[in-house]
């Protein structure tokens, strides 16, 4: 796990960028890592406060697909107390060199805490390309966060069971792995802890299982007995024909007393966007895990503003946490 914090993320160096030369296997890939230091901490932040959350506690978890209009995203998200987002860009320069997820807490007045899934050295597909403010990325950082109208208390992130695929790619390759931002979080009946994540694309269902089955054996090891919330794009269908019912992980968070939440059934969570123009298919990607939470009704929110634009192409999952459920821990 990933413990160490600091207020802001250091740039990487030349050194740390130096990735087109290294052969490309996971032991290169992992020694490497293991020395970029923005890799190997997780920034925190914010002007939150530390009194407890009242219930009813109302979350949304939302990949911001980069997060292309921090103002606007945060406006849709301006009834919510609690937030897991993904895809989240940090001195990219398609998204303005912006500390996207910093720019989001500040306009909700809430603490933050993000972590660095991909070290990216390009500046993304020809589309994102058209977003680019520069022909450089300040910092290169994309990843998840977790934010909230009180204190973040011990704030970690953890990466996933991965075989680096995205290290591999020739004419982009990013430094990193899947990754999970987590924190306890104090409500009035207790704390909880909050988990934002976001599984690999890349792949198929079993790798993704293997994903989550990691990730539920460190919350049992590290936080025992403590309610608990994971959310995020969990990319379900995924390199299966759209098909998120064949996904092992819902068996596998299941055993685990784990409760699931997506909203109607029937309903994807993707559409097309300013980036993703013309997906393949609709796809139900984003889901909501609870463990000794007693939760209200979970929709699907539309990611248009009030103009139409999509900000994101997902829609946000938004669900609400009535209180603590101890008898299901």
């Amino acid at each position: 796990m990933i413990r160490e914090t600091v207020r802001e993320l250091p740039a990487p160096t030349p050194a740390d960028l130096a990735l087109r030369d290294l052969p490309r296997d996971v032991a290169t890939h992992d020694a490497h890592m293991a020395g970029v230091a923005p890799m190997n901490l997780v920034e925190v932040g914010g002007s939150a406060g530390a009194a407890a959350l009242p219930f009813p506690i109302t979350v949304g978890a939302w990949n911001l697909e980069r997060c292309l209009f921090p103002g606007p995203s945060a406006a849709k998200m301006s009834d919510r107390s609690l937030l897991l987002v993904s895809e989240m860009d940090h001195g990219m320069a398609r998204t303005g060199q912006r500390n996207t997820t910093r720019d989001v807490a500040a306009a909700l007045g809430m603490d933050y805490a993000y972590a660095v899934e991909f070290l990216e050295l390009g500046l993304g597909s020809p589309v994102e390309r058209d977003f680019c403010t520069d022909d450089f990325n300040a910092l290169g950082f994309h990843g998840n966060g977790l934010m909230a109208k009180t204190a973040l208390e011990a704030p970690f992130a953890l990466r996933l069971s991965g075989e680096r695929q995205w290290f591999r790619d020739a004419e982009q390759p990013r430094l990193g792995e899947r990754i999970a931002v987590g924190a306890r979080v104090a409500t009035q009946e207790g704390p909880i802890l909050a988990v934002s994540t976001h599984l690999e694309s890349a792949c198929g269902p079993e790798h993704r299982e293997r994903q989550v089955r990691g990730l539920l054996e460190v919350i049992d090891a590290e936080f025992p007995e403590v309610p608990c919330l994971i959310g995020g794009d969990l990319n379900t269908g995924n390199h299966n024909e759209g098909n998120w019912r064949a996904e092992g992980l819902f068996d596998a968070a299941l055993n685990a007393g784990f409760e699931i939440h997506g909203g109607p059934e029937d309903q994807p969570t993707t559409r097309p966007s300013l980036i993703t123009r013309w997906p393949e298919r609709s796809q139900k990607l984003d889901w909501i895990l609870t463990r000794g939470l007693r939760m209200g009704e979970t929709e699907i929110r539309s990611s248009l503003d009030p103009d139409g634009r999509p900000l994101s192409d997902h829609d946000a999952l938004v669900t609400r946490v009535i209180g603590l459920n101890r008898s299901k821990l």
